[in-house]
């Protein structure tokens, strides 16, 4: 007897970086776990109007911009289940709004926290570690929580380099930033391994809600409160903001300071990684000055 097939709409709703976590009842499929609010897909709605609604009738708020963040077909012993999932910013005035027991957690929390199976996925995406690694030659961190953004000069990979990137394994792949240019140009497998993806400032200002590609995490780069604005409304996951301080590589770059950055990223609701003139022991100052992580050259 074939299983049945469940098409949900799922949103990831976000304030500040938190992330919002309910809980399902005991008697519901996969009861007894965390759970992102949603609900099934009815039969005359598409799958974002389904999230809308449910969010306003689960979560008790109206959200208008939404993101597509991913679609997820996992099969379980008894059912299957297409998950089709976006993601919204949830501004300050609506967070008395929201119903109990809904709750924020950090993104730290949610990997902590027991969800279902099917959303393994959504939670690697969701959590960054806090350090990130800018290098120009494919030199990958023994640090667990860190990434590695490997930035070509010249913005283009001759063959060595891409023989190289076939030689990693997944989990090596699935550590590694580059640039959109470069990785549009790979091939579909070795593409689909590379989990987060780079937008320079010129290639955010010129790109558009919907340009991104669903199931991608994008990681834009950020110099002034238009260009944090504009990641936010294209749906990127994540910004490096530079220069919080004078680097040696940018000597003419006006440095932000601690208190410039603080107050450009007070109202940002994706994670900030701060860059310039950086070094790992600098994560307490920056966390204190809203920042969710680091990056950095020379000093890592």
């Amino acid at each position: 007897m074939p299983k049945p097939i469940v098409d949900v709409a799922i949103a990831i709703l976000i304030h500040r970086g938190k992330i919002l976590v309910g809980w399902r009842g005991e008697q519901q499929h996969q009861g007894g776990k965390h759970e992102f609010p949603g609900g099934k897909v009815e039969q005359d709605e598409t799958p974002e109007e389904a999230c809308r609604r449910e969010i306003y009738e689960e979560v008790g708020i109206g959200l208008k911009e939404w993101h597509q963040f991913d679609y997820i077909h996992h099969e379980y012993d008894d059912i299957i289940v297409n998950l089709h999932l976006f993601h919204s910013y949830v501004p300050d005035e609506l967070l008395n709004l929201i119903h109990q027991p809904w709750a924020w957690y950090t993104r730290d929390q949610l990997v902590k926290l027991n969800f279902p199976k099917a959303n393994k996925d959504i939670i690697k995406r969701l959590y960054w570690p806090h350090f990130i690694k800018i290098n120009s030659t494919l030199a990958l961190a023994e640090n667990e929580d860190t990434l590695v953004y490997w930035r070509s000069e010249k913005d283009s990979f001759n063959p060595e380099d891409i023989e190289k990137l076939a030689l990693l394994n997944t989990e090596q792949l699935s550590k590694l930033i580059i640039n959109i240019d470069i990785w549009r140009k790979l091939k579909p497998e070795l593409k689909s391994h590379i989990k987060t993806v780079h937008l320079k400032q010129s290639q955010l200002m010129s790109s558009h809600k919907g340009d991104l590609e669903v199931g991608v995490r994008f990681i834009a780069a950020c110099h002034d409160a238009v260009s944090l604005q504009q990641a936010q409304q294209i749906g990127c996951d994540a910004v490096f903001v530079s220069p919080v301080k004078v680097t040696e590589t940018h000597p003419e770059a006006r440095a932000l300071g601690w208190d410039r950055f603080a107050d450009l990223i007070e109202k940002c609701q994706i994670p900030v990684f701060a860059l310039g003139g950086m070094s790992p022991d600098d994560l307490a100052t920056a966390q204190q000055h809203g920042a969710y992580g680091l990056a950095g050259i020379r000093n890592f």
